[in-house]
């Protein structure tokens, strides 16, 4: 209950100084081959960048990928309007994803979260079947960087740039797809606690769905 109500978007409170192991990174990888696979068919692959150079590079790509991001009025973090407490989280958000792309090019390890195939111009059974080969594990890579004491945060920003940073990794861009981007850091500071969300029945549609 601890692990899943208390993984975080770690942002601001990444250890930019601190390395991360390749031991630690290959483990988190082993835990997160775990999750179901479409069709037993293992169709996620990681890319972990540690080399500082190729991570300069990728955090660059990923803060041109967010330029753009800022500039889409209501869905850009900072661009959308909640009231009250609501507000408050949303503002403190904001600054920390801002402060992500900031230091993104320092940050000790990035992993690419990919997909063998494409679904370009596809259906929508065709596209979630092919997402669903890869987030399921690579969440769980994720809930496994918790119980090492890293922190992650889910990011799709970079895919502006998928091509380019297809190129920078070598990743085959016709016959690959890339999902997710995430830091990999040692978290300073205390630990993590759940917050503020919609209460179930706000979210649940029983049956049949109803306005």
């Amino acid at each position: 209950m601890e692990l899943l109500t208390t993984t975080r978007a770690v942002r601001k409170r990444l250890d930019l100084e601190r390395p991360v192991s390749d031991d630690v990174l290959r483990e988190c990888v082993r835990i997160a081959l775990q999750a179901p696979a479409p069709s037993n068919q293992i169709s996620v692959r990681f890319v972990v960048v540690t080399d500082p150079e190729v991570r300069r590079r990728l955090g660059e790509l990923y803060q041109a990928g967010y330029d753009v991001y800022r500039q889409l009025d209501g869905i850009y973090i900072g661009s959308i309007a909640k009231e009250g407490a609501e507000r408050e989280q949303q503002e403190r958000t904001a600054v920390s994803a801002d402060r992500l792309a900031e230091i993104m090019p320092e940050v000790p390890a990035i992993v690419v979260g990919c997909v063998a195939g494409r679904a370009d111009g596809l259906g929508s059974w065709v596209t979630a079947s092919l997402l669903g080969g890869a987030m399921p594990a690579l969440w769980s890579f994720m809930l496994a960087a918790r119980l090492h004491g890293l922190g992650t945060c889910w990011t799709s920003v970079h895919l502006q740039q998928e091509k380019a940073v297809a190129e920078l990794l070598g990743i085959p861009f016709d016959g690959v797809t890339q999902v997710m981007l995430t830091p990999v850091a040692h978290y300073t500071g205390e630990t993590f606690k759940p917050v503020d969300r919609p209460d179930p029945d706000t979210v649940i549609h029983w049956n049949r769905w109803q306005d």
